[in-house]
């Protein structure tokens, strides 16, 4: 039986290829699991009640719902409703460099692919050699028609093909292949990261610039309290104690807004980087009050995540790749066959090489069998098995840290939407509070002490205010780019109108 088998694969391998050594690569199982974390999660999360926690908490008060199994849109940040920032993504996508250089990568791999693949056919070579001769009067019979001088006109084919016998090129080519489907979907993790990176560049922009604007008006209110406070002590209803109480509030409060003004600076550099612009470039404004939270959020289910994360895709693609790495190991070991041929012509001229009689040809075969390296070949395959069990290892690794994003996010999105609630409530009642002790303050009711902590509280809740209503937008961010980002609902249309996006190098590698 197996001489049978042996004999079947010798005249495969002459005639078709033969077949293919080492293990075939399986595709994984998708995940059983049906949820991200534990039963009993709710799929709406808490809403900001009451119309002042509600205007406190602006666009981003609302619930959102979560719909299990629903597609996510390509272009998710459109859901945000800011044209400013739909207008910087495309920015983002027409000129960023990374990407960019993503896609000639992904073009390189391909050429690399088809590179291989020439291996399964014959390889030719013509060569014409003219050549002019003189022999010596010492030999004899004096050769070509008694003459000492003569020229050779030598035109030949090289033909040789190494037949597939043992699908050791096949391999290769089929591993050629997958790191080529690992560098596509390395490109759509490319361009994952920077759209999610821009969007998220936009809200923490909004937020310091949020946080900046709120420091600026209590540092405003400190300095009309420190004026009145100054009056207060010459007419001597105030004493130097508390006018220095309040001038130290003053500085504190001051001495925030340099890095507040740095870190919005150094964000706008950050985006205009995103962009592929210069620092000094002008950019859009974002504010927390121009982004809608989106009010229905798509999950895709597990099973569906590991054809939808491209991480999870690049791991599938290297692994495929090692396994077929395997099967070049195992073919470089086996028995191999090497066929020839030298079809051709030699004359005196070119003319007679028309006529019969001047043909020449050669024919070879040659079996090799490696009998001693060393180990070499014996320790290239148990490295390739050893390489093909950690790509194992690595896309488990994968599946289970992507897994944990999608859930990680859907505990964020829950939570933080509690934590707003909290936080709007506590900068009304904050704000409430502050109203009635400048009254109280006014009249000389309260301390200057009880003042200044009532000014610290009110500055403290309205940027957790304003933190808490980021982290809604981010937390919604982070579900759309655990989930995959909705790459595979792409379509040419979607590419953006610049000469980079040509259909080889376009928005087309990005599709399924």
């Amino acid at each position: 039986m197996k001489r049978i088998l042996l004999t079947s694969c010798i005249l495969t391998g002459l005639g078709l290829g033969g077949c293919a050594v080492g293990p075939d690569f399986k595709k994984p199982a998708a995940p059983a699991a049906s949820r991200y974390g534990q039963a009993g999660q709710p799929d709406r999360t808490q809403a900001v009640t009451g119309k002042a926690e509600q205007a406190a908490a602006g666009l981003q008060g609302g619930a959102q719902a979560l719909h299990p199994g629903q597609d996510i849109p390509a272009q998710w940040w459109t859901l945000f409703h800011s044209p400013a920032l739909d207008q910087l993504v495309r920015k983002a996508i027409d000129n960023n460099p990374s990407l960019e250089a993503a896609r000639d990568a992904l073009a390189a791999a391909q050429e690399n692919r088809l590179a291989q693949q020439s291996a399964l056919y014959p390889s030719i070579s013509g060569s014409f050699n003219p050549t002019r001769n003189k022999t010596s009067r010492t030999y004899s019979p004096v050769p070509n028609s008694n003459q000492w001088l003569y020229t050779v006109h030598t035109a030949q084919l090289n033909i040789s093909y190494v037949p597939d016998l043992w699908g050791g090129v096949r391999r290769g080519v089929e591993a050629a292949k997958a790191l080529r489907d690992a560098q596509r979907d390395q490109l759509r993790a490319v361009y994952l990261t920077l759209t999610s990176s821009v969007v998220q560049a936009a809200i923490d922009y909004a937020t310091l610039k949020t946080q900046l604007e709120t420091t600026q008006s209590l540092v405003a209110l400190q300095r009309n309290l420190l004026e009145s406070a100054r009056k207060q002590e010459k007419a001597g209803e105030f004493s130097q104690n508390d006018v220095a109480l309040q001038r130290t509030a003053l500085a504190q409060n001051e001495a925030t807004l340099a890095p507040l003004q740095k870190q919005l600076e150094q964000q706008k550099h950050l985006i205009a980087s995103l962009v592929g612009d210069s620092p000094d470039a002008p950019q859009p404004e974002f504010s927390l009050n121009d982004l809608t939270l989106p009010a229905d959020l798509p999950v895709s289910l597990p099973a569906r995540l590991v054809e939808q994360r491209p991480d999870i895709r690049t791991a599938q693609a290297n692994w495929h790749a090692a396994c077929a790495q395997v099967g070049v190991a195992v073919a470089n070991r086996l028995p191999n066959i090497q066929l020839g041929a030298t079809p051709g012509f030699a004359a005196a001229s070119i003319a007679q090489m028309a006529a019969p009689g001047y043909g020449q040809w050669e024919v070879m075969a040659m079996v090799t069998q490696p009998l001693f390296d060393g180990g070499l070949l014996r320790h290239q395959e148990h490295a390739a098995r050893a390489v093909y069990d950690q790509a194992a290892a690595d896309y488990r690794t994968t599946l289970i840290t992507a897994l944990q994003d999608v859930a990680d996010s859907l505990t964020a999105i829950r939570t933080d939407a509690t934590a707003l609630a909290d936080n709007a409530e506590a900068a009304t009642a904050a704000g409430d509070s502050l109203r009635i002790a400048l009254a109280q303050y006014r009249y000389g009711a309260i301390s200057q002490v009880v003042m200044l902590t009532t000014q610290q509280a009110h500055l403290q809740t309205e940027l957790a205010l304003a933190q808490a209503r980021a982290d809604r937008l981010s937390d919604t961010v982070a579900l759309f780019q655990s989930l995959g980002g909705g790459w595979w609902n792409s379509t040419e249309s979607d590419a953006p109108h610049h000469p980079s996006w040509h259909p080889d190098k376009g928005l087309s590698v990005l599709l399924p």
